[in-house]
């Protein structure tokens, strides 16, 4: 039963992905991409991804749509009518498809036993974080111990990203007058009251995800990605003009910078106390307590990184068209 639903799930993101391409309304394109990554959660929790398909249906169904939505407004609604011929792309892409379907041939079957990954790697991990960080999300202890240094640079590289938009954007500045509300939904009453509602309990889950990624699916990439969410929302309720002056731009992005130097701060820390760069065990005289601390410190980091990051990229895009 559960290969018929996987099936499903890939039919469904190939007729949609087609569609995608085909249609030549941005926002339908746009809601389309929306539509696809909500499938695409799907197949990840099918495939017992929890952590990727929770950052999945945030980042790729929520956040990123409305980034979508915020350029097409820069734009136009409808894509330009292309001038060359499509046959040397459509060439480029079938051969693509044909290397990678050949190559998937060669993978082992899901959940082979014998696969190259459970017989060095997984079997380590799942033996040596009991023993070494004591946290039962292996998820976690991989990410943010085991393998710190790649997750340090996914940070910032999402802070990276942040100053991209930023050098082509720049800060956005919001209205001073009251008349800004209208610019949102806030008169439209059925968002309102929804709106209302959802916020605070989206933002409590974001926390939970945050704290609790210890124990289950979650972390600072997902809380910061649905938290962001939430304001996101927020903002569009009550007009991005009304959002900036409760956080204003720059302070937003100076909270990211601090959450990526927070993850780099504890590196530094542990460096200072004589240990290797991004070894927790230092930070306490318990070496498995040194671990759960600095997880807790540098996920913090990670979604104040993460969130702050969002929220800077929306207000770019959302507020740009008011410097004009």
């Amino acid at each position: 039963m559960m290969i018929v639903f996987s099936l499903f799930l890939l039919t469904m993101m190939v007729i949609v992905a087609l569609a995608v391409v085909e249609t030549p309304n941005l926002f339908a394109a746009a809601m389309l991409t929306g539509i696809f990554s909500f499938l695409m959660a799907a197949n990840f929790f099918v495939l017992d991804a929890a952590d990727v398909a929770l950052t999945e249906a945030a980042v790729g169904a929520g956040v990123a749509t409305v980034f979508f939505l915020g350029a097409i407004a820069l734009s136009a609604e409808h894509e330009h009518s292309p001038t060359r011929k499509r046959g040397i792309g459509l060439v480029v892409m079938a051969s693509l498809a044909m290397v990678i379907l050949f190559s998937s041939l060669q993978f082992p079957q899901l959940g082979d036993p014998s696969a190259p990954v459970h017989q060095y790697l997984a079997p380590w991990y799942l033996e040596k974080t009991p023993e070494l960080i004591h946290v039962p999300n292996v998820v976690t202890a991989i990410l943010a111990s085991f393998r710190g240094y790649d997750t340090l640079g996914e940070v910032f590289v999402v802070l990276t990203a942040a100053i991209g938009v930023l050098s082509l954007l720049g800060f956005p500045r919001a209205k001073l007058d009251e008349a800004a509300i209208n610019d949102g939904l806030y008169h439209q009453q059925i968002p309102r009251v929804v709106g209302k509602i959802l916020i605070p309990f989206i933002i409590l889950f974001g926390l939970y995800v945050q704290f609790h990624g210890d124990f289950g699916p979650g972390g600072g990439f997902q809380a910061g990605t649905i938290i962001a969410t939430a304001l996101i929302l927020y903002a569009l309720l009550y007009s991005g003009d009304v959002a900036r002056r409760l956080m204003p731009p720059k302070l937003i992005f100076g909270l990211a910078c601090l959450g990526a130097f927070i993850y780099a701060g504890v590196g530094g820390v542990t460096l200072l106390l004589g240990g290797n760069l991004l070894d927790y065990s230092v930070l306490s005289s318990d070496p498995v307590a040194g671990q759960h601390l600095g997880i807790i410190l540098i996920e913090f980091g990670v979604g104040l990184a993460v969130a702050s990051v969002m929220l800077t990229i929306f207000h770019a895009f959302a507020g740009h068209e008011h410097r004009s």
